[in-house]
């Protein structure tokens, strides 16, 4: 009895004829094909913003407006920095986003690792009250911030605009979900050696966290620095006044400055650029551990 044999079973295979069905592996993700674009048109107003500052005030009224001008006038800087007191807003936009950031980094840490450890009557729902409150729009509670500012006799100085955003809920919520990712057992370790709470703090949490410590300064210092409402209502002499407060003089009834107003612009984007391509590296991880709880 003859044994069957497959068809072709005497030809020898042909890998190469066979279809390739591995994965294709493009030189870069595909997910740039949406992220290019996309980051071109977030680019696109800073990119204006600085065509605008080099072009002569006559170009920058001009409509349709002129995408490339025909020369560069970088005076407008020297112009803009002249024409106001641009070193009284610079400094007193550095002491109001440097002290609001050092209060929110003190006092939420010290909020959100209660949250996060000390178990007491009500704390969750002491918690739950606290983050609705970040659904109330800031304009619902600025005449009750302003009485209080005003009784605290802080208003019209850079005080009046510290002592408000000195803690945000949005910090506590942020560092104690990030506490809550630590593992606990080095907390106890020291608890066995005798160390207070506030030592553990100090010398244990807050050394660990210190990419979601540099994620808050980032977003409060600029929260802080681009501040325009709250310094629109309580400071009324430009002495005092913020950098984006400042800038607003060179809008005019009738006529604007727009060349000097992009100069100004510009200049007060590069301490926000430098921050935050100083604690980059720290930003993506301390988001990345944030609400991950073991």
């Amino acid at each position: 009895m003859a044994t069957p044999t497959l068809i072709g079973a005497d030809r020898p295979l042909d890998f190469e004829a066979l279809p390739d069905k591995r994965p294709r592996h493009w030189p870069f993700s595909p997910w740039h094909l949406f992220l290019i674009p996309l980051s071109a048109a977030m680019l696109l107003p800073l990119v204006w913003s600085v065509i605008t500052s080099l072009e002569t005030s006559a170009d920058a009224q001009r409509f349709p407006p002129v995408l490339l001008p025909s020369s560069l006038h970088f005076e407008n800087y020297v112009h803009a920095w002249n024409s106001l007191p641009f070193g009284h807003f610079f400094l007193n936009s550095f002491l109001y986003a440097a002290a609001t950031v050092a209060g929110n980094l003190l006092f939420c840490s010290l909020a959100a690792y209660a949250f996060a450890r000390l178990r007491f009557f009500g704390s969750n729902l002491v918690f739950v009250l606290l983050l609705v409150t970040l659904m109330v729009p800031f304009q619902v509670v600025i005449i009750p911030t302003f009485l209080i500012v005003r009784k605290l006799g802080l208003i019209d100085s850079v005080g009046g605009l510290i002592v408000p955003n000195l803690c945000g809920v949005f910090g506590i919520f942020l560092l104690r979900q990030f506490f809550l990712s630590l593992p606990v057992q080095l907390e106890e370790a020291a608890r066995i050696d005798g160390a207070s709470r506030l030592a553990i703090l100090f010398k244990i949490v807050l050394p660990l966290s210190a990419p979601v410590l540099a994620t808050l300064a980032i977003i409060q210092f600029m929260w802080s620095w681009n501040d325009f409402l709250w310094p629109l209502i309580i400071i009324t002499t430009p002495q005092h006044a913020p950098l984006q407060l400042g800038l607003s003089m060179f809008q005019g009834s009738h006529v604007t400055q727009w060349n000097l107003l992009m100069a100004g612009t510009v200049m007060s984007q590069i301490p926000m650029l430098a921050v935050f391509l100083f604690a980059q590296r720290w930003f993506i991880q301390s988001i990345a551990y944030t609400g991950i709880k073991q």
